[in-house]
């Protein structure tokens, strides 16, 4: 199922997508509600602290009052407990606190001043406790079966100490939802702590516009993933698409056929590629070219010199030719088994080369001295051409570093070429200069020059220019080859200019011993 890249890469980039909005909603979910949280308790530490001060003041005034004549209070509270038990502990007929007695007997005055902070805070619920945690009243008239119960969520040391303290929860069974509350403990001067005040609220309104919340961000989300995988199946689409095309030409180049080409459209890195594959298929097709006129040049020579050896052999043998014309007939086989020879060793001598085998012996020698040498062993062809040859040298003897032999057969082949392929009477030279601390060697012929869509290949393995073998007929296509290759491993460059028609120059380097 993973195995197409295509299939990877929407995967991946849909679980990417789909791991951030669980994250996003997460953090958005978690501040928003955090931000409600922290809003509500500060309207509840308002409230607390509210009723708090009121419930000082309150007591302490009711306080003085019930100091004076506890028993007619009391019998108060019995009346009151008897008539309206539900504003009484109902689990005792008899209050255990002072706050409690306080609760009954001023407890309009209190759900007065709940109902007015209530007003401001929805859903506000006042708790007054006695300092053990047990609820003598439940305010704004709504939870006022609360009153009586034992809240153990209270940190009772703690407000018993005179610590507020908030919490968020159902405070341990004491409620039947999540409540947020904040309780405040009860101060009077003179007696210490007597209890502790709780505003609490509970707020639905906040989990369902969480939820609200939560559906929406998941609905865009759902959404925002489509137009991503419609955005991401295009976009990989036209990425994927010109990979696969590149593998079936790839597959069919493997199979010998190296004319197909794979389209090429846009500027980006995939159109790039497609233009760098196309760029390998030509080259490839070259190579396919020249390897098949390689075996036609490399069959036809060794065909002609072996069928002319042996049918000069057979007639010998066979009494054909009479005595006193073998040495020529000799002669000729002689020149064929040379140009055989010649053959095979360039064959071998490039495979020496590409293994690495060949090694130079890298010295000092005069290379004018050395072109010397060449240019008078070609005297009989240059005389048969008529030629108008110039030695060109920036000095009497120029000290090359290189080896000796490998630099022959390089001038001597680029040379031997120059006078092949000259017309008759044109002007051949070979020049020799300094050019940046460089020896540069030039053989300039005037003649048939090199066509300028055979100039980029005239350096490649198995090419001829001259593809009818009208001028030359004895070469197969590696002489400059091997000239490029022994230059290149001299670290060296060797180049070509050529007028189709008029002129032909090359030109190589050579490290130089001499300072300028």
């Amino acid at each position: 199922m993973f195995k197409s890249v295509f299939t990877k890469y929407i995967t991946t980039f849909m679980l990417i997508i789909f791991i951030s909005f669980i994250v996003l909603t997460s953090i958005i979910t978690s501040l928003i509600n955090s931000y409600a949280v922290n809003q509500k308790e500060v309207e509840l530490k308002k409230a607390a602290h509210s009723m708090s001060v009121f419930t000082n003041q309150s007591f302490t005034e009711w306080k003085k009052q019930y100091d004076r004549n506890p028993g007619y209070y009391d019998s108060i509270i019995g009346q009151i407990e008897t008539e309206n038990p539900e504003k009484t502990n109902s689990d005792s007929t008899n209050p255990k606190s002072i706050i409690e007695k306080y609760t009954i007997l001023r407890n309009d005055d209190i759900q007065t001043m709940i109902s007015v902070l209530a007003s401001n805070i929805e859903g506000l619920i006042i708790i007054i406790s006695d300092t053990d945690g047990e609820a003598v009243l439940a305010g704004n008239n709504i939870e006022v079966g609360l009153t009586g119960k034992k809240m153990p969520y209270l940190s009772t040391n703690k407000l018993n100490a005179g610590y507020e303290d908030s919490q968020l929860g159902n405070l341990s069974g004491f409620f039947d939802d999540r409540y947020l509350v904040y309780a405040v403990p009860v101060q009077v001067d003179g007696l210490g702590i007597i209890g502790s005040v709780l505003a609490c609220t509970y707020n639905p309104e906040m989990d369902e516009l969480l939820d609200a919340m939560i559906k929406t961000i998941i609905m865009s989300s759902l959404w925002i993933m489509l137009a991503a995988l419609v955005a991401v199946y295009f976009i990989s689409e036209k990425i994927i698409s010109p990979l696969k095309t590149m593998s079936r030409a790839a597959k069919k180049f493997a199979a010998g056929q190296f004319d197909v080409r794979v389209p090429v459209t846009g500027k980006d890195e995939v159109a790039e590629l497609a233009t760098a594959f196309n760029n390998m298929a030509d080259s490839l097709a070259t190579q396919d070219q020249m390897r098949t006129t390689f075996l036609a040049n490399v069959s036809h020579d060794l065909r002609t010199p072996m069928t002319t050896i042996a049918g000069f052999i057979d007639n010998i043998l066979a009494g054909a030719i009479p005595p006193e014309k073998y040495d020529y007939y000799l002669g000729v086989i002689a020149s064929e088994v040379r140009r055989l020879s010649r053959l095979v060793s360039s064959l071998l001598d490039i495979s020496r080369m590409q293994a690495g085998e060949r090694k130079f012996n890298m010295q000092p020698f005069d290379i004018c001295e050395l072109a010397r040498q060449i240019l008078i062993s070609f005297e009989q062809k240059i005389d048969d051409k008529n030629l108008d040859v110039e030695f060109i040298c920036d000095k009497e003897n120029m000290t090359a570093i290189a080896d000796r032999d490998a630099i022959h057969q390089v001038l001597y082949n680029i040379c031997d070429n120059g006078i092949k392929f000259s017309k008759k009477g044109g002007k051949y030279y070979i020049k020799i200069v300094y050019d940046d601390r460089k020896i540069k060697v030039s053989v300039f012929n005037e003649g048939t020059g090199i066509p300028p869509e055979d100039v980029p290949y005239v350096f490649d393995r198995f090419y001829k220019s001259d593809k009818s073998r009208g001028l030359d007929k004895t070469g197969v296509g590696l002489g400059l080859f091997i000239c490029k290759t022994i230059i290149e491993a001299h670290g060296e460059e060797i180049r070509v200019e050529s007028v189709y028609g008029e002129s032909c120059c090359f030109t190589f380097t050579l490290q130089s011993s001499d300072n300028k």
